[in-house]
């Protein structure tokens, strides 16, 4: 069965638009009809008008009006012109004007359904790549994100609850964990994706220099101000501003960031001028900025103000499952760009790179895949072409300066990746990393049961069950040493 359309015939000769209207209504279509353009732009307000087929000699009034009014106020709606003084020039002038198709007088009845039912594809395939659109649009931003780690899914879900709320918003994370990525992911999935993402690293500039990248300057403000500078909270004007590394802010550049997330407004360096402007505001850090706040280094209401929605990032000690997946990405950018044919990392090595701390996180993985890959000299990659710091031969100075700093800020557990899988079944291979996960819990709780099923997130008969399964319910493993 063909479907339906909503018709509205717009001819001053009303004999004809009778007849059309009466024969498309044994079609099945709901017509209806007009003879001015004031008698159609009546029907358009009162009906759900699909296609418009309209003469273009309406008595004294030109059809081509018509054609104008519809593809600006109801652009879905199609229209088809029927003229009786068709030329060359008529038609692309109607198309021109915004019309589907034109058909000459007489119409022939099959030329006519013919029209509507391109005309109808038309509307049905707009309307699929509207659908297809709006749904790219929910996905851009976090393509290149790639998760399937719990903490990052709810990441995710945090990203599309906050996309279009006005409010500050502040990502926290260890350096290398994409807080960047995420805050550019918020705007691209947010209704001023289609203006400016302008991005700051307030630890790179000096505290002069920043005030004038941020607020801009007049000419003459300092020396070597020749010119005014527009500053980026203006470029970023009903776009989004990113301000990475905020706890670098010195006290009086808090004091002015203060005032503009509050009122959105600002003077530029050495004007008197007061400028408004509609930013969204996303600020990142690696500090713990409620440590700063207690020492002095970080203003309260600042802090107050910028963590009203706080996205905080695991660092990839923490998603450790997701380490192949990020491997394979890499590895297939890596090989592209260096013009390698690679396999993959075998076996032990994707052990060593599961079992390492990554105090660089992702960007750190991204780096030894990329130097495996320049430096291998077989399509499959082994541990040897590791860095010495992954395979634990010698200490890596990262690790121990975030452990110097605390800049962790959530303990991390243990990772294990069975080494030999071979003649076990899925049961057994699992039951080796879950035994050691399990006790180093316990040790970290001080062999506190209820303690320990509430970090495992298990209840404690799970945990009581899953402690004989194992073996460890002896209570001499509390003095025991690593077994």
């Amino acid at each position: 069965m063909k479907p339906s359309v909503s018709i509205l015939l717009v001819d001053d000769d009303w004999h004809l638009v009778q007849s059309m209207a009466e024969w498309l209504h044994e079609l099945g279509h709901t017509v209806y009809v007009a003879d001015c353009l004031e008698g159609a732009h009546a029907s358009l307000q009162q009906h759900q008008i699909e296609l418009v087929i309209t003469d273009l000699r309406l008595g004294g009034e030109d059809g081509f009006q018509l054609i104008s009014h519809v593809r600006e106020t109801l652009p879905e709606c199609t229209v088809l012109v029927m003229t009786g003084y068709a030329t060359p020039d008529t038609a692309v002038e109607a198309i021109r004007a915004g019309a589907f198709d034109l058909l000459t007088k007489p119409l022939i009845d099959d030329e006519l359904q013919l029209a509507i039912g391109r005309a109808v594809s038309h509307r049905d395939i707009t309307r699929e790549n509207q659908t297809l659109r709006r749904q790219l649009d929910r996905r851009s931003g976090l393509e290149n994100i790639l998760s399937h780690d719990y903490r990052m899914l709810k990441v995710f879900d945090m990203v599309d609850s906050v996309a279009d709320a006005r409010t500050s918003i502040l990502i926290t994370g260890e350096n290398g964990t994409g807080k960047s990525m995420i805050a550019r992911a918020i705007h691209e999935r947010s209704s001023r994706r289609g203006k400016p993402f302008v991005e700051v690293a307030c630890g790179a500039l000096p505290d002069n220099l920043l005030e004038s990248e941020l607020f801009g300057h007049v000419k003459g403000a300092f020396t070597g101000a020749s010119v005014d500078k527009v500053g980026k909270f203006q470029l970023a004007d009903r776009g989004t501003l990113f301000l990475d590394e905020i706890g670098t802010a010195s006290a009086a550049m808090q004091v002015k960031l203060l005032r503009v997330l509050q009122e959105l407004q600002f003077e530029q360096v050495g004007g008197t001028k007061t400028h408004s402007v509609d930013t969204r505001v996303i600020l990142a850090t690696n500090e713990d900025l409620s440590k700063a706040v207690g020492n002095g280094t970080f203003r309260q209401d600042l802090y107050y103000r910028i963590n009203v929605v706080n996205i905080v990032l695991p660092s990839l000690r923490q998603r450790v499952g997701d380490i192949p997946l990020l491997v394979e990405h890499f590895l297939r950018e890596a090989a592209e760009t260096c013009d390698r044919d690679i396999e993959g990392f075998d076996s032990a090595a994707m052990a060593k790179l599961q079992a390492y701390q990554w105090p660089g996180n992702v960007r750190q993985l991204q780096n030894v895949v990329e130097r495996a890959v320049l430096l291998s000299r077989s399509p499959r990659l082994t541990a040897e072409d590791l860095p010495p710091e992954v395979l634990g031969l010698v200490a890596d100075p990262m690790a121990a300066s975030l452990s110097d700093s605390g800049a962790q800020p959530v303990p991390t557990r243990p990772h294990v990746v069975p080494s030999d899988l071979d003649g076990k079944s899925l049961r057994e291979a699992l039951e080796v990393p879950e035994r050691e996960i399990i006790l180093h819990s316990l040790r970290q709780n001080q062999w506190n049961r209820a303690a320990t099923a509430d970090a495992l997130e298990i209840n404690r008969t799970t945990l009581y069950k899953k402690m004989k399964r194992l073996g460890l319910d002896d209570p001499r493993l509390q003095f025991a040493g690593d077994l």
